[in-house]
């Protein structure tokens, strides 16, 4: 070879030798930090940031399998990530209230459905829940704080959540532990597709979130119906004009707050349209909820104009905006809506009679 020319360029076995042995470092570094990171990665995720945990548990469980990790402390850390952030949760749920669930349906891609199902399946299932909760998108991050704000005994909350952890992080170890030979080898592959293989995962990443994000949008676009703000809606009672009041908050919202607007009916927004027909078409019907963007409330109008109840508007801001602005309230003891058994028992008659 000539003094000064180039040298040749590495061969692509040369190349594939140093991807491979970068994916190996990487790999050493799991099996050494492993335990910390599982802490902290499930930890956030339960806490609600946007880093899924499900990937790090198979890998996790693939290193177990390849006797480069122990797989039960694997799982007692990823049990401990996930019950220090579901314990924080339940004690801002316990001290905060329900407005924990408003500040989690602010913060989620759904928010619409998630704090609203998770409500559904906590009210049918009760502690239950927590054993499925991580399983479940939405489920996972609140079922925790709803938990306090129902007041589940600590104990109970304890044993429950504990065991859907444990439930959790083991299936996903496990699946990574039988089938760590295959998650070795696509993890390899990945290392020897190299730049490309992580902008493939990004981009598939970013087009789920992009997704998302239209997908909400257009929702919203459909709830542009006509409002009405706490303003009017106080004057308008003021003035004796006579308008029907509906509550459209769940039963686990009005138990945790049994607060209502002077004159408001409270109807399960499940059982809505067994409703229909009762409501009056001579008067402005006012709808109310305690979700962002008034999307319950907004939901319902649609559908009851759909079968023919046409004056029918959302209450800007909901229950909340009433509040803030100082205007009065009754309890729903004033009522006669005493606890949850009540209005668990008239959700059932609702829906018993619209089948």
């Amino acid at each position: 070879m000539a003094q000064g020319a180039a040298p040749p360029p590495p061969s692509r076995e040369a190349r594939r030798r140093e991807k491979s042995g970068s994916m190996h470092e990487t790999l050493e570094f799991l099996a050494k930090h492993g335990y910390l990171v599982i802490l902290v990665w499930v930890c956030a995720e339960q806490g609600g940031l946007p880093v899924p945990a499900l990937p790090l548990l198979l890998a996790a469980g693939a290193l177990a399998g390849a006797g480069r990790m122990s797989l039960l402390a694997a799982g007692v850390v990823a049990v401990l990530g996930a019950i220090t952030s579901d314990s924080l949760w339940y004690a801002l749920g316990r001290v905060r209230g329900i407005r924990v669930l408003k500040l989690l349906c602010r913060i989620s891609m759904e928010p619409d459905s998630c704090v609203r199902n998770t409500q559904g399946v906590f009210a049918r299932y009760g502690a239950r829940s927590l054993i499925v909760a991580k399983f479940v998108p939405g489920l996972g991050a609140a079922a925790p704080p709803l938990a306090g704000v129902v007041r589940m005994p600590v104990h109970r909350f304890a044993m429950f959540d504990v065991l859907g952890a444990a439930v959790w992080s083991s299936t996903y170890l496990g699946l990574g532990y039988i089938f760590s030979n295959q998650v070795e080898a696509v993890a390899m592959q990945g290392g020897r597709i190299g730049t490309g293989f992580v902008l493939l995962i990004a981009a598939v990443c970013a087009g789920f979130i992009t997704w998302k994000f239209v997908r909400r949008q257009r929702f919203l676009r459909t709830l542009r119906i006509d409002r009405i703000t706490p303003e009017e809606l106080r004057t308008k009672m003021d003035n004796g004009e006579e308008v029907a009041i509906v509550d459209l908050r769940h039963p686990l919202s009005m138990e945790a707050d049994p607060e209502l607007i002077p004159g408001a009916r409270w109807i399960d927004p499940e059982s809505i349209e067994a409703h229909s027909d009762e409501l009056p078409r001579d008067r402005d019907i006012i709808l109310y909820c305690n979700c962002p963007t008034e999307a319950t409330s907004a939901r319902a109008a649609l559908l009851l104009k759909n079968h023919g109840v046409l004056r029918v508007r959302p209450l800007v801001g909901g229950l909340d905006g009433w509040r803030e602005l100082g205007y009065p309230l009754v309890t729903a003891e004033e009522i006669g809506l005493l606890t949850i058994e009540p209005l668990s028992e008239l959700t059932a008659a609702a829906k018993k009679n619209a089948k």
